[in-house]
């Protein structure tokens, strides 16, 4: 099959993680930029663009919005209809200075300080979720603890009650999903992604409602009471950020979680260096998890004028996809670049993106999130090991993130401790 063709094809994103990178040095290594295209589902139409797999290029490019713009279309490789826009990817889909306020606005309450009261929840919240299946000895590991914990971290932050666990948990699953026959059900794929998002709206502007008449310490309420001479989100600007959060947030560190326990299964000796010193060990550990999972697959931009890139012209109009996994491998800038090595330091990756204004505010939480769950993991369950295949995500086409959808554990059953 040709490169191009490989790219767009459900089934190599359905590869094993490390036999897929393997496919993606050759494509890396023919050129920065490799042409491609697919036929929009909504459409039927045969739609171009270009995947950027080299490091220098992508971080070229996140770093000029003005021309590389990423509020024309979306941020996934087919065009969005305008009001699917405003419904989902919040100020990700935005450029300046709209995304400026929006993203300003929210990052007011995403400082480590503020943060604080989450960050300290993070230890709390994963004692109670592996607390559910310590005693079990057999589990789904994404089942019991790479689903549930980062959502009812943000649920928790946003101070959604737990009895709408379940329909957040639900939506967002499909939100993501990539198109899974298993989550999308049998109906139209459009409709199914709708409905999610008006189910998230709808609690979500409930919510905030509540809030506006009887204020708590949570996010939510931060986000619709300001002080004297702060700007606060619209109405109609709440719902969109929930669904980015509960999306994006919840799904990043759910499969980074999911591929760090696959990583360690497959490379032990860099499991017995981690568990051998959890305290010097873990932060290089999460960054090398993020750089070889790079949960986020991609993010694309449009070129917003006529411009010339490592010798490839654009024309005003042209999409290009940024393949994070393929720069974090990147042999011009990480050394050993396919060797997962969790004292890989320095670790420049763009797992969370590349620099500029569409870094990932949440990465702090994010990084507390995985550190506390490797820890608790290694402390609480030190035997835990794979009792099969992880089980990928069926995406239908080149998914925004490229997830596991079921892993298979044992361990020795333990008691709960937050009893």
């Amino acid at each position: 099959m040709q490169t191009e063709a490989r790219l767009t094809d459900p089934a190599f994103w359905q590869m094993p993680l490390r036999d897929r990178m393997t496919e993606m040095i050759p494509i890396r290594e023919q050129g920065p930029f490799t042409p491609a295209s697919f036929e929009n589902p909504m459409t039927q139409e045969t739609e171009e663009f270009f995947v950027a797999t080299r490091y220098a290029e992508i971080v070229e490019l996140s770093k000029n919005p003005k021309t590389w713009c990423s509020g024309k279309g979306a941020v996934a490789v087919p065009d969005m209809p305008e009001e699917a826009l405003e419904f989902f990817g919040s100020f990700i889909n935005m450029d300046d200075p709209r995304h400026a306020r929006q993203r300003g606005i929210v990052a007011r309450s995403f400082t480590p300080r503020q943060l604080q009261n989450v960050l300290d929840s993070v230890d709390t919240i994963c004692t109670e979720v592996i607390d559910g299946f310590c005693e079990k000895g057999e589990v789904d590991l994404v089942e019991v603890m790479s689903q549930p914990f980062p959502l009812l971290v943000i649920c928790d932050m946003m101070g959604i009650p737990r009895s709408e666990f379940d329909t957040v948990l639900q939506a967002t699953n499909v939100i993501l999903g990539g198109g899974d026959p298993e989550f999308m059900g049998d109906g139209d794929p459009m409709m199914a992604l709708f409905e999610a998002g008006m189910s998230l709206t709808n609690l979500m502007n409930e919510l905030a409602e509540e809030r506006r008449e009887n204020p708590t310490d949570d996010l939510t309420s931060k986000l619709v009471h300001a002080d004297v001479g702060e700007e606060m989100l619209a109405p109609n600007e709440i719902a969109p950020f929930f669904i980015l959060l509960a999306v994006a947030g919840n799904d990043t560190t759910r499969t980074a979680l999911s591929h760090g326990i696959n990583l360690l299964s497959e490379n032990p000796e860099q499991r017995n260096i981690w568990a051998g010193d959890l305290d010097a060990v873990t932060p290089t550990a999460v960054e090398e998890i993020v750089r070889v999972a790079s949960p986020v697959t991609f993010m694309r931009r449009t070129a917003t004028e006529d411009v010339t890139v490592s010798g490839q012209d654009f024309t005003e109009g042209d999409k290009v996809v940024l393949l994070y996994g393929a720069a974090n491998r990147d042999p011009r800038v990480f050394d050993d670049p396919e060797t997962f090595d969790v004292r890989r330091d320095p670790n420049p990756h763009v797992g969370f993106g590349g620099p500029g204004p569409h870094f990932c505010l949440g990465a702090h939480l994010a990084r507390r999130e995985l550190s506390v769950a490797f820890r608790q993991l290694f402390t609480r369950l030190p035997d835990l090991e794979l009792a099969g295949d992880p089980v990928p995500l069926e995406s239908q086409g080149m998914p925004l993130v490229g997830g596991i959808k079921r892993l298979p554990v044992r361990f020795t059953p333990t008691a709960p401790v937050g009893a």
